[in-house]
């Protein structure tokens, strides 16, 4: 869903959280998410991870920004456009990133 149009109080579906349409939410599905509450505290780049391992081909990074939109946003953060994490994310991955339990760091 578009960040801007989310309302926190009605988020009950994957496609209700920013930046998850249709291709996402079955992303999500195959890495064990059924609601959005069961990824609350998942490591997005531990998610991306995963994702690669189970359809056998190496996503987008860009997956990876979508990833951290929707944690943090299920950590208490605004909604905010998946583009707004990418340099966070080309960051951590300059530096090695190994996945962490804390989609913040």
């Amino acid at each position: 869903m578009n960040p801007g149009k989310v309302v926190r109080s009605r988020v009950a579906t994957l496609t209700d959280l920013p930046n998850v349409g249709r291709e996402t939410a079955a992303d999500l599905r195959l890495l064990g998410y059924e609601r959005p509450d069961d990824i609350k505290g998942a490591c997005p780049f531990e998610m991306h991870r995963r994702l690669c391992g189970i359809t056998g081909h190496v996503h987008d990074p860009c997956v990876i920004d979508i990833f951290m939109s929707v944690t943090e946003f299920l950590a208490g953060d605004p909604p905010r456009p998946w583009w707004s994490f990418t340099r966070r994310r080309k960051d951590r991955l300059s530096q090695g990133a190994a996945t962490t339990a804390d989609p913040a760091q």
